[in-house]
């Protein structure tokens, strides 16, 4: 399949129905976890040959510390395994890794072995990859507005950019579209600040089922849309 029109700068994806996806085959949870990591290879790959500025990926969410330990163990260990085998990769197709959230929070090795693919990734200038850990769209506005509070910024001195610069994502474009996997259609606590504006895509598909061709059906979806900003309407794929 081929794509003509506006490419989205920024695509966020909320990666739900591992679970399910095992439970519907009789598998273990964490054998839908281990699809769904072959399933972000693909779209990271797809994004970069693309042209997108940015992909933010919902990895684990705050709320995602209440599962079993043995699962949340687990998934911290797909993500080293996933970030030391890709880590080559990304270099060559210039990709720039980030994470947001708490990521302090996260077991010492694993820090680790972000902030080593942080750095190897740094001098990159191609799309940016950026993986949700810890994170939680509240906590990052609360943590924002603490952040203000240190440096002193006086109440006439806010602007909603000055807010934005704050954010986890500072320096990163919003999130053009948002698509979100599994048949859930609500945000879940994910980017709530830099969504204001974004084009939401649900479908039914569990992600370890989610194709490439259906990654690119969202984006012809979100290039027929009309995107207004509150203004006169403009088509997303507009010149």
């Amino acid at each position: 399949m081929l794509l003509t029109g506006r490419i989205p700068g920024h695509i966020g994806i909320i990666m739900d129905g591992n679970g399910r996806w095992a439970s519907s085959r009789g598998l273990p949870r964490i054998e839908g976890h281990r699809r769904g990591v072959e399933r972000v290879k693909e779209v990271v790959e797809i994004s970069a040959e693309l042209g997108l500025k940015a992909l933010t990926l919902y990895a684990f969410s705050m709320e995602n510390w209440r599962r079993p330990s043995s699962e949340v163990t687990t998934l911290m260990k797909l993500l080293e395994l996933y970030l030391r085998k890709e880590l080559n990769s990304l270099v060559r197709n210039n990709i720039v890794f980030k994470t947001i959230g708490e990521i302090w929070r996260l077991p010492e090795d694993i820090q680790r072995v972000i902030r080593e693919t942080e750095e190897k990734t740094s001098v990159n200038t191609g799309m940016c990859l950026i993986a949700a850990w810890s994170y939680s769209g509240r906590n990052e506005i609360v943590r924002a507005v603490k952040k203000i509070l240190i440096a002193g910024v006086k109440p006439d001195e806010l602007t909603e950019e000055l807010f934005s610069s704050y954010l986890d994502t500072a320096g990163l474009p919003a999130p053009d579209l948002i698509i979100r996997t599994s048949g859930e259609t609500r945000i879940s606590n994910f980017l709530l600040w830099q969504a204001a504006y974004s084009e939401f895509y649900f479908t039914d598909t569990l992600w370890p089922d989610f194709s490439r061709d259906e990654f690119l059906l969202a984006i012809q979806d979100f290039q027929r849309r009309e995107r207004r900003f509150g203004s006169i309407p403009v088509r997303a794929d507009a010149p």
